[in-house]
């Protein structure tokens, strides 16, 4: 079933303890053959970003450190990927496993996610690509994270993945969980308000610091939303084709 490595990620650090939960999981269930390769520090809401013009620092871990051989990188989740795949790996990975991330990515979250863009970078490399985020954070969310993480990872490996696909997959607090409800969601429109805050001047200069709080985390039904907020675990195809492929044919009319 599986000939090849598979590379965990994150976006919260090499040492987030969500990686830490994914990396004793999978070198359990799966033995040799786990890389982790992350960054060196927080990088939430980086998007897809990658390093151009400048070095990455690359640091190779002591194997205690979580248990699998991993290495720690001064860039963004995606350049983690890409050195990994490209560089890191002794062999051509199977599958990325991105997270587990410290909070949720719902909805319009995954155009600002760094865990979320590692998986993407995994569909761009051809690659399957599974991110995970757990909205409630706790040691029992951990847990049953991994636990899935590592279920839906041996259904990947035998069913495989389409190209250019995705898995981002979404778990509630797990005093709020139904116990193995998994549902396959869209993507909702997950809104927040935000608020610049001053938060100083030098000179001439001002500083501005961005908070929000979420507006609607209910969304509409069949959203990954709607089901963490009914305690259902979320699990969301997602295609790299941003094509509105409804709207394409119409605007051919514009062009006559």
């Amino acid at each position: 079933m599986r000939s090849g490595t598979i590379i965990l990620t994150n976006d919260d650090g090499i040492h987030a303890p969500g990686l830490r939960a994914a990396a004793e999981r999978f070198a359990r269930a799966f033995g040799e053959g786990i890389l982790a390769v992350a960054p060196s520090g927080q990088r939430s809401a980086v998007g897809h970003g990658i390093t151009l013009g400048a070095p990455l620092e690359v640091l190779a871990l002591p194997e205690k450190e979580l248990g699998v051989p991993a290495f720690s990188v001064s860039g963004t989740p995606a350049d983690c990927v890409k050195l990994a795949i490209q560089e890191l790996c002794p062999d051509r990975p199977v599958l990325v496993c991105a997270g587990i991330n410290a909070g949720p990515n719902l909805g319009t979250d995954v155009f600002y996610s760094g865990t979320v863009s590692a998986a993407i970078e995994a569909a761009i490399m051809g690659l399957p690509g599974l991110a995970i985020s757990l909205a409630g954070v706790s040691p029992k969310g951990y847990e049953l994270a991994s636990e899935l993480a590592e279920r839906l990872a041996r259904m990947i490996l035998r069913e495989g993945m389409p190209q250019n696909t995705l898995l981002n997959v979404n778990v509630p607090p797990v005093d709020a969980a139904l116990p193995g409800t998994l549902r396959i969601t869209r993507l909702g429109t997950r809104m927040y308000k935000n608020t610049y805050r001053c938060a100083g001047r030098r000179g001439d200069a001002r500083f501005y610091e961005l908070s929000g709080e979420d507006l609607d985390l209910s969304g509409e039904e069949g959203t990954d939303a709607a089901a963490v907020a009914r305690g259902e675990i979320s699990i969301t195809p997602v295609h790299l084709d941003l094509t509105n492929h409804a709207v394409l044919a119409s605007m051919e009319e514009w062009l006559r």
